[in-house]
């Protein structure tokens, strides 16, 4: 083969190659849009409860500063920013006349149907209620809206303290309770997007609505052991985080310069303790970017400052400091918020007494059970479910003695142990 031929193919071949690495750089430029958007698409509608719609929280922001209610030519978006992203059509807001709990049409249809919770049935009947018991149900899809079927501001405060009524019943479980109101509150929710009610009414009925996600977070968690009830506790979990996200946005849409709600700077500082965890992202922004955000008269809050500080604690492993300001600043919603963790601080406490403290000088169950809030019999069976030995001095006394190579966490997780004062933090819900 002659020089000059081999040369020719040499350079058709090189040739080949660039004309092949230009059309792979052309066809990347044109899919690359296409294989970012379905990501970003199925992550923003996302059922999880770490999504967040940052465009939206902003412009609902600006929107609403200084205004009650919105009237169709003032606005054409809802202002809810996740939860009832689902729920939305693009109808004008409306004003609701529906004077019942229910609407007559539903009660009627739900009747024939058999379709009644068992809170909505007269005399337990399961084809037979009354206005005074029948409660709207959540409709994710909405075909149509019609004013008579969506209920005003008053009814939904009525329908709401009614919904909150039924958590002190004793009649049923609270799994049973905890079914209904879950749905109902939804659609409490859903009517006051559909009408667009953004002023301090609305601020105090999503206040009522996120306590009782609150306390379902605490009380669900003590029987999640069984398969159905971690379900319902991750979809609680998951409209806790969507409704505090709303009641953010309500507060900043009725800000006046620094004026601070009531209850504003305790509801913040539940977001903070939310994260707890050690992946735990709430509302998927890191913390630092989210306290950039807040006025200054809500960071600089004892409820923000005691949010702060059982973090830090918490995360330094400062078990006594993690204590000491629980016992003397948290209220029952902090707590319910902290108890997931509060086993998980104690096995810490015992780990470095275990193997810090002197072996021949044992540690006093009872000055320890009052360092750690917990009943001395229900330390003693937490240290056996740690794999620490417990013993009792002459006097009966019981200690625990250090350097026990037997320190484990337990596989199956810790049971439900007492905290000293809980009945305290109770009486202030």
């Amino acid at each position: 083969m002659s020089e000059s031929h081999l040369t020719g193919i040499l350079t058709q071949s090189t040739t080949n190659k660039i004309e092949e690495r230009e059309r792979y750089r052309a066809g990347a430029a044109i899919m690359e849009p296409r294989q970012r958007n379905p990501s970003s698409a199925s992550f923003s509608q996302s059922p999880r409860p770490y999504a967040t719609h940052h465009p939206k929280v902003s412009s609902f922001a600006h929107r609403g500063r200084g205004r009650g209610k919105a009237t169709p030519s003032s606005t054409s978006h809802s202002y809810n920013t996740q939860d009832d992203a689902d729920t939305q059509s693009n109808f004008e807001p409306l004003e609701g006349v529906c004077p019942y709990m229910c609407p007559e049409r539903e009660r009627i249809q739900r009747e024939k149907l058999r379709d009644l919770a068992v809170f909505e049935r007269l005399n337990g009947n399961p084809g037979k209620s009354s206005p005074a018991l029948a409660v709207k149900k959540f409709c994710r899809t909405i075909s149509s809206k019609c004013a008579s079927d969506v209920r005003p501001l008053t009814v939904l405060e009525d329908t709401l303290n009614y919904l909150l009524s039924l958590l002190e019943s004793k009649e049923h479980s609270f799994e049973v309770i905890h079914d209904f109101v879950f749905d109902r509150t939804r659609s409490i929710r859903q009517d006051l997007t559909m009408q667009n009610i953004v002023n301090k009414k609305a601020i105090y009925l999503y206040e009522g609505m996120v306590k009782f996600h609150v306390v379902s977070h605490h009380k669900l968690r003590c029987s999640m052991s069984d398969p159905n009830i971690a379900s319902l506790h991750h979809l609680n979990m998951e409209q806790l985080t969507k409704t505090l996200t709303s009641l953010f946005n309500l507060y900043e849409a009725n800000r006046n310069s620094n004026y601070v709600h009531e209850k504003e700077a305790e509801f913040h500082s539940l977001y903070v303790l939310l994260h707890l965890g050690s992946h735990s992202k709430p509302m998927g922004e890191p913390l630092s970017l989210w306290f950039s955000r807040l006025s200054p008269p809500v960071l600089k809050s004892k409820e923000m400052q005691f949010a702060r500080r059982i973090l830090r604690s918490f995360r330094l492993g400062n078990y006594k400091d993690f204590f000491c300001t629980t016992a003397a600043q948290a209220s029952y919603l902090q707590y319910c918020i902290m108890e997931p963790y509060i086993n998980d601080v104690r096995a810490l406490a015992l780990s470095c007494i275990n193997f810090g403290g002197y072996k021949l000088h044992p540690y006093p169950l009872f000055d320890l059970s009052k360092q750690l809030m917990i009943k001395e019999s229900d330390l003693e069976s937490f240290c056996n479910s740690c794999g620490l030995e417990t013993c009792s001095d002459e006097s009966g006394n019981k200690l625990l003695p250090t350097k026990q190579a037997t320190f484990s966490h337990p596989k199956d997780g810790f049971q439900s142990y007492s905290f000293l004062g809980l009945q305290e933090y109770e009486r202030q819900f």
